[in-house]
């Protein structure tokens, strides 16, 4: 079984943020967080873009779902920024995708920054899309939710339950 993770930005990946939320992104932080946490699971990773989900469109999200449906794999991640992780999941939930377990999970603060949830956060998408039944799920603060079920708290910083 191979996983296979699309990136597509995000805090997790974002290298520092400038003045006025410019987020600045140099390269994924994936196969270093892989490599710390001693996966020796057949994973495949592959960048579609880094940037800052607030900066996500339409077409990116028609991009992220045409990437799910053509791959091979079953067992999907998706690295994906905050703010609007629910929007891409919701666009895979209500497509025509089935029979694919998808994980979409990001950070609250940089991977490459102190005291980082991004490290645990990817860890729980990996476990979860090991063992979880097809659909399309979000993964944040150590907790599963399924795609039209869950909401980003800004105020406590958290996922949450609807």
């Amino acid at each position: 079984m191979t996983i296979k993770i699309f990136i597509t930005g995000g805090t997790i990946d974002c290298e520092r943020i400038e003045a006025g939320d410019n987020y600045i992104f140099e390269r994924t932080h994936i196969p270093e967080m892989l490599k710390q946490a001693r996966s020796t699971l057949d994973i495949d990773s592959q960048v579609l873009f880094l940037k800052d989900s607030i900066h996500t469109t339409n077409e990116d999200r028609l991009q992220i779902l045409k990437v799910c449906k053509t791959c091979n794999e079953d067992k999907i991640i998706i690295t994906h920024g905050t703010d609007t992780m629910e929007l891409t999941a919701k666009a895979l939930g209500e497509s025509e995708l089935k029979n694919k377990t998808i994980i979409l999970l990001g950070a609250m603060t940089p991977y490459n920054k102190e005291n980082s949830d991004a490290l645990f956060n990817l860890g729980c998408a990996i476990a979860s899309v090991q063992i979880l039944q097809p659909g399309i799920y979000i993964t944040m603060n150590g907790k599963v939710f399924h795609w039209n079920n869950v909401r980003k708290n800004k105020e406590q910083g958290l996922f949450e339950t609807i």
